[in-house]
């Protein structure tokens, strides 16, 4: 089975953790969510991924020099320019010759789907296009796909006012298609395949399905759902242990080598620590995250907060329900809190105040 995963996008809501760094290949609990996200397709029996390239495009085959990640081979459709998600779709499928049925998914998406149920209710009702829906508590900011019973699309609905939605679920972005799709799909064009290539087909009678479940789903493309995702998969949300070669250290608490945490520190679950991480006397965590060679200094308290491989929290300092990228410090006494991120190398000096701040590392003058 071969699929596309749409990687192309800039991620511009996580800026600046992807000035340098593609939104797919962000760490989620010390593993690189596009990691999991392949392992998710190869459990589904898919052996070749298509990625469809945009943004920092080198970056992802540094990340899997061999082509490779767990038995899933790669290969890499880098678009001219954006193309939108139909035609980057058309464009990987045909790079990579693909000429029989496929699945396509976001590269932002953290799902448990029963990929192999969504194929199944494709096949059985001979559908050109099969759409997995997920149902939220507010669908005002998503396109709305209300269905027959048996599945087959009604209509599109895009963004529709507070309380006037016709259904509650959601495009959920995964996708299983025909090659035919493609045919309808203009060749070297920015078509969306959710506002212009669905609804053409609607208007067109074709076998256009969607089927919902209550399977996990979220979108990590903002600091709060990226936040989310670290505690969803600590609390076991998409299966244990939460990363490759954790250990339950206390329940709740999971390490990855040997990080060394003071007898006095504090640790609430969920807690992740990566090998080599610090946790200096007095300090407490809580629902956190730290990456390889982090470091949290004596009295430190860090909150619903990330800190990344080789980032530096001070004594005494504070982060709340943020992000603190990699090799970034927040110096002794400062406060990071309200969905501020640290951008990788960056500093927040000593004693100095953040409260839903982005904070960049600038070159230096000259």
């Amino acid at each position: 089975m071969r699929a596309v995963v749409l990687v192309g996008g800039e991620g511009t809501r996580l800026r600046p953790l992807t000035a340098t760094v593609p939104k797919p290949l962000l760490p989620i609990v010390g593993q690189a969510f596009l990691e999991r996200q392949l392992t998710w397709l190869r459990s589904h029996g898919v052996d070749d991924a298509v990625l469809s390239l945009g943004y920092l495009p080198d970056a992802f085959q540094a990340h899997f020099p061999d082509a490779r990640c767990d038995g899933v081979h790669l290969e890499y459709a880098t678009e001219p320019y954006p193309l939108g998600t139909a035609g980057a779709i058309r464009f990987a499928a045909e790079f990579a010759g693909i000429t029989e049925r496929f699945v396509v998914c976001n590269g932002d998406v953290l799902t448990t789907l029963d990929l192999s149920a969504l194929l199944a209710f494709h096949r059985a009702r001979e559908a050109e296009a099969t759409i997995h829906l997920t149902r939220v508590d507010d669908p005002s900011a998503f396109g709305v796909v209300p269905t027959y019973d048996d599945g087959e699309v009604k209509a599109f609905v895009e963004k529709p006012p507070a309380g006037a939605a016709p259904t509650d679920w959601i495009n959920a972005g995964t996708y299983v298609l025909e090659p035919s799709v493609l045919g309808d799909v203009p060749p070297d064009l920015t078509v969306s395949i959710e506002r212009e290539t669905f609804p053409r087909m609607l208007e067109q009678g074709r076998r256009l399905f969607a089927h919902g479940t209550d399977d996990y789903w979220l979108d990590i493309g903002t600091p709060d759902k990226y936040l989310q995702a670290h505690l969803d998969v600590l609390a076991g949300r998409v299966g244990f242990p939460p990363a490759p070669g954790a250990v339950e250290m206390d329940p709740g608490v999971w390490v990855v080598g040997t990080p060394d945490i003071a007898a006095d520190a504090v640790l609430t679950a969920p807690v992740f620590l990566d090998d080599g991480a610090v946790v200096g006397a007095g300090a407490q965590l809580t629902d956190a995250t730290l990456g390889a060679a982090a470091v949290v200094g004596a009295g430190a308290r860090v909150e619903n907060s990330v800190i990344a491989d080789g980032a530096r929290v001070g004594p005494n300092a504070r982060v709340v329900d943020s992000i603190v990228g990699p090799g970034a410090s927040v110096e002794e006494a400062a406060v990071v809190i309200d969905h501020s991120i640290v951008g990788a190398g960056a500093r927040v000096d000593a004693g100095l105040a953040l409260s839903g701040s982005r904070v960049e590392l600038w070159p230096a003058a000259g």
